[in-house]
């Protein structure tokens, strides 16, 4: 499973759908597509939400990315991220 971090970015309209149990059927959404949630954190600055995910593949990832576009409304923005010790082993 590769790491994904997943940054989003509220609307006007995804603001008013903010609830506990959309964040439930989220968690719901990408386990249905073959991922597991990290952790989901609230941000200040660029963007206003990280939330953090394994998937199978870079595929499986962007169907998620597009599925909590579609539910949320929130955009997302998402990264591989690769563990610092697997970076330096590329670049050494």
């Amino acid at each position: 499973m590769a790491k994904f971090f997943m940054f989003g970015k509220y609307s006007a309209d995804s603001i008013k759908g903010m609830s506990p149990e959309r964040t439930k059927r989220a968690g719901e959404l990408i386990q249905k597509l073959g991922g597991k949630v990290q952790s989901i954190h609230a941000l200040l600055g660029e963007h206003d939400l990280v939330l953090i995910a394994d998937f199978p593949s870079a595929p499986d990832a962007m169907k998620a990315s597009l599925g909590l576009n579609k539910m949320t409304g929130i955009s997302f923005t998402t990264s591989l991220a690769l563990p610092v010790d697997e970076f330096d082993q590329l670049v050494s």
